[in-house]
């Protein structure tokens, strides 16, 4: 919007030594990371990690126990009409099942001070005008998740708080999700988002937070938290001579062992080894590629066995 409004000079979320205690629960423990601006980061942990919590904490939902969470360089309580700096749905979208998705946009708008328009172009910006003059109780859940998208989107803001949006929805839908998200980060928003579907944080994030127990357990870039699990790089070959191959590896301190399938799986070298072994050994080679660790492999490694905090 281009209505002269004051807004903050970066839209860099920044949380500092955020703990919370609920009596004989810790949820949050001195917990510390940055998003950054331009970027989608996938906030990532396993049930119970407080990744709610830190959400609703950062929301100024959730009082925090000690530490700070601040947005553009504020705390979200601190910011001039916060609808036009941050967006954020934080669980379903709800509305009166009777209104319409339109009118349900039109009374918040009223309530935020927000022009009536913004109701009709948040409405566009989620692909939702064909349904805007349909009741609430005849959308879909994925017309759902797109109003509760649109209303986050009603103060155009700088940046956009999700807490697993992408649940329920089907194939089409993610994948208009991680267009519509990517393409707010492209704009210079700071897009944070909470999933469990891993996968699709590794086609969506830039860059990733994984908390467990309420701690950080990593935080960076995608591709460079996955390359950092070296001991997952593995080396898949076939060859209808696998022991004298395997044998020819394991004088190079190569691990080998077979998969059960009729593959060897290589450990301690790379594929360019492998292949120049091969030729060494006159071993003939149907298959050489190289595995390595996903998304998913990597949260599961670094989460193994924290619980939550009690």
């Amino acid at each position: 919007m281009s209505d002269g409004q004051p807004s903050p000079t970066s839209g860099q979320i920044v949380v500092s030594g955020l703990t919370k205690q609920y009596r004989n629960v810790r949820a949050v423990n001195n917990l510390s990371f940055t998003v950054e601006s331009g970027r989608v980061t996938g906030f990532l942990g396993p049930n119970g990690a407080g990744k709610t919590t830190t959400l609703r904490m950062l929301l100024n939902l959730v009082t925090p126990t000690s530490g700070t969470a601040t947005i553009g360089g504020r705390r979200y309580a601190d910011l001039p009409e916060p609808l036009r700096h941050v967006g954020a749905v934080l669980e379903a979208s709800s509305a009166h099942k009777g209104r319409t998705g339109l009118n349900h946009l039109r009374v918040l708008c009223a309530a935020a001070g927000l022009p009536r328009q913004r109701a009709d172009e948040a409405l566009a910006l989620v692909g939702l005008t064909p349904a805007a003059k349909r009741k609430f109780k005849g959308y879909s859940l994925g017309m759902k998740q797109r109003l509760g998208i649109a209303a986050a989107m009603l103060g155009d803001p700088k940046v956009l708080i999700l807490d697993e949006p992408a649940n329920g929805l089907d194939p089409e839908g993610i994948r208009w999700m991680r267009g519509f998200l990517k393409g707010l980060a492209q704009e210079g928003r700071t897009i944070l988002v909470s999933s469990h579907l891993l996968s699709e944080m590794q086609l969506l994030a830039d860059d990733v937070v994984i908390i467990a127990a309420g701690q950080l357990v990593r935080q960076g870039p995608v591709d460079q938290v996955i390359g950092s699990m070296t001991q997952g790089v593995r080396v898949r070959v076939r060859t209808p001579q696998a022991e004298a191959l395997a044998a020819a590896l394991k004088d190079q301190n190569a691990t080998v062992d077979a998969d059960g399938q009729g593959a060897l799986l290589v450990a301690g070298v790379d594929a360019a080894t492998v292949g120049r072994t091969a030729l060494t050994a006159g071993v003939e080679l149907h298959e050489l590629t190289t595995e390595r660790p996903d998304l998913e492999g990597v949260f599961l490694e670094l989460t193994a066995g924290k619980a939550g905090i009690r």
